[in-house]
């Protein structure tokens, strides 16, 4: 059975950095678009960052551009993402995700594979 498994979450100081990475259970998903989506308290699910399956497209929300790096080595079949200029609206559950449009995913229903989330708590 396909899995995602994050981890890295935690809480950090406005300012800080924290890198999440996600491990894929089967190497199925190195041909896979990846991507990094989150959800803040009452409020709706939303785009991070994604990239494609070769690793030379990647994207992401412009309210993380500048700050945020997505990358992924597939001999691990790991994703990761560092944040840098953590911001107190940066807090979040972050999920990892799996989708099988090799490049240009950036809508959650492109993604059919979830993990289940780490806590990224910033403090102002």
């Amino acid at each position: 059975q396909e899995q995602l498994v994050e981890s890295g979450g935690g809480l950090v100081q406005a300012g800080g950095s924290l890198r999440l990475s996600c491990v894929a259970s089967v190497p199925t998903f190195s041909s896979y678009s990846m991507g990094w989506f989150r959800q803040a308290p009452g409020q709706e699910g939303e785009f991070v960052a994604s990239i494609s399956w070769s690793c030379d497209i990647s994207y992401y929300a412009d309210s993380v551009k500048g700050r945020f790096t997505i990358s992924r080595d597939t001999t691990k079949n790991a994703l990761y993402l560092q944040m840098n200029g953590l911001k107190a609206k940066d807090t979040a559950v972050y999920y990892c995700a799996a989708g099988s449009k090799p490049t240009g995913a950036t809508y959650y229903w492109e993604f059919a594979y979830w993990g289940q989330g780490t806590q990224v708590t910033v403090s102002s």
